[in-house]
């Protein structure tokens, strides 16, 4: 039986979502890729339990983890749970998202109704079996549910006792100003927006949203923190038949021409200057914004989480590393 390191708690760093009373930790495990069906059980149990030990409590799901095996990342967590992480269910923070295609017919796909996020969290609890969720997220904007729906739903959903806060994930500023007026009539815990974002990936700048969610009171868990990979030394000498990309499996394969491998070469040389991975300075540089409670990192193995973790021992940057990071960004 799993016995969860004693040291758990002494490296890692937790930070406060926004203004509410719960704190995460500074990087997070994320289960999109490789915990779902055809993905090695033995290795993701390995991931869990390594991400734990590392103090590591927040583990991110969502209904559709897993595709084109909708269910199956819950599923395999459910496990692991059972198979002894879940002794220390009162130490996890454990998320899940509803809101992409799910199952067949008019109430099973991308949908922000009422009938789908209720039906689709019971449908979560039971593969994972648990009786609530720590936080339970809008998947995406749905322009044809009215935020109000969604957000009645959601608190609902917090009073029945199913979730413990709520969050919404790829909204921009406007539509989450939109909702979270709704949750402070209702008084709902509302406490994160999940995005993407990262050094190559800054739209939650432009577009103002850590400004706002920080003039708010909420938090960001942000996802894609390397890029899908770029950041990291995959792709410093071109692309491996191995990668994401050589597999064909990202949409962002276009963007990695000469210009890009010679801006992430040149971001490596600095992250050695820092002693840190390029993929540590990478979620360094996230965690630099006041914005940002937590950083959702996905892995392939338990190395990468160990060297995800290793990035917060050296956390600072001086206004000349990031004017240099700033001038390599342009």
């Amino acid at each position: 039986m799993y016995k969860a390191s004693e040291k758990r708690y002494d490296e890692m760093i937790y930070r406060r979502c926004g203004k509410s009373g719960l704190r995460l930790p500074a990087i997070s495990l994320g289960l999109w890729q490789n915990f779902g069906y055809g993905s090695s059980f033995e290795n993701a149990e390995n991931m869990c339990r390594t991400a734990f030990d590392l103090g590591i409590t927040h583990f991110d799901l969502a209904n559709n983890y897993g595709h084109p095996h909708n269910g199956s990342a819950e599923e395999n967590f459910g496990r692991i749970l059972k198979r002894g992480l879940g002794a220390y269910r009162d130490e996890l923070i454990i998320s899940t998202k509803a809101g992409y295609d799910m199952w067949e017919g008019p109430y099973g796909d991308k949908h922000g109704s009422r009938k789908y996020l209720v039906a689709s969290l019971d449908q979560s609890l039971a593969r994972m079996g648990l009786e609530y969720v720590d936080i339970y997220y809008h998947h995406v904007y749905d322009p044809e549910a009215p935020a109000e729906e969604i957000a009645v739903a959601l608190d609902d959903i917090v009073k029945q006792g199913k979730a413990l806060y709520v969050g919404v994930s790829n909204y921009n500023s406007k539509q989450t100003e939109e909702i979270y007026g709704i949750f402070r009539e209702l008084h709902t815990p509302f406490i994160l927006n999940q995005p993407s974002y990262s050094m190559l990936n800054r739209w939650v700048e432009e577009d103002g949203l850590d400004k706002w969610v920080c003039d708010h009171g909420i938090g960001l868990a942000v996802f894609s923190p390397l890029h899908q990979g770029f950041l990291t030394d995959r792709y410093l000498n071109g692309v491996p038949e191995d990668s994401r990309i050589g597999k064909g499996n990202t949409w962002l394969g276009d963007m990695l021409d000469d210009n890009m491998v010679k801006r992430l070469n040149a971001l490596n040389d600095m992250a050695k200057e820092r002693g840190q991975s390029l993929s540590q300075m990478a979620v360094a540089w996230l965690l630099h914004n006041p914005a940002v409670a937590t950083v959702l990192c996905g892995a392939s193995r338990p190395e990468q989480i160990v060297n995800n973790v290793g990035a917060l021992k050296n956390l600072e940057f001086t206004g000349e590393e990031i004017s240099r990071i700033e001038e390599l960004l342009k």
